[in-house]
């Protein structure tokens, strides 16, 4: 399980002309293999008169789930490629998917397995990269004063803010590196003279945005 990995922030579309044949390409974030297969089945309700829709994709923190799948192109001239400009960018948790309008122009094994792979980079350079990170959940709850403070310095040191809680006291939720728990339950208990309650929680994977 990595600590960390790169993904997409969400859809891109490009376009690329090849030898008279047109190849859409679609890239989004997805989470489960159903979800990618579902972002499949939705290219192709929108291009019917597609000859083919071919598509790849990568799961996970460490990548380890790879799919591909050729759609009638011959075998290995098309997911394969694809998955491995994937790969190559160095993504996961995103699936890429290649709609082909034929121009008339044969390729031939060579030439799919190039036409295939090209249009993947160039709609990885379209698409935003988003950095996610395996964070504990950690609530905090102290007094308004003091949470204000502990926000701050929290964010000082790049802590992931959460949401928060308003009530008699503040339950404000931070995601840190498990490294940074205790870290941050020192300064909880600087910054509140000991009056701040710290609740480690869960450890998943988020977004670290800024």
């Amino acid at each position: 399980m990595a600590a960390e990995y790169e993904t997409i922030a969400g859809q891109v579309d490009t376009e690329i002309e090849i030898s008279r044949s047109r190849f859409l390409t679609r890239l989004d974030r997805v989470d489960s293999e159903d979800a990618a297969r579902a972002v499949s089945a939705e290219v192709r309700a929108e291009h019917p008169r597609a000859r083919h829709h071919c598509s790849a994709f990568v799961l996970g923190s460490d990548g380890r789930v790879q799919r591909s799948n050729d759609d009638g192109e011959p075998g290995g001239t098309a997911g394969a490629p694809m998955l491995d400009a994937l790969v190559s960018a160095g993504l996961s948790d995103v699936v890429a998917v290649v709609t082909r309008y034929f121009g008339g122009v044969l390729l031939g094994a060579g030439g799919l397995t190039r036409a295939y792979r090209a249009p993947v980079p160039g709609a990885v350079l379209e698409a935003e990269r988003v950095r996610r990170g395996l964070r504990t959940e950690v609530a905090v709850a102290s007094s308004y004063e003091v949470a204000a403070q502990i926000e701050a310095e929290a964010r000082r040191r790049g802590f992931t803010v959460g949401e928060a809680e308003y009530g008699a006291a503040v339950l404000q939720r931070f995601a840190v590196a498990e490294e940074e728990v205790a870290a941050l339950a020192t300064l909880a208990a600087e910054l509140s003279a000991g009056a701040a309650t710290v609740t480690p929680g869960e450890a998943a994977y988020v977004d670290l945005r800024g």
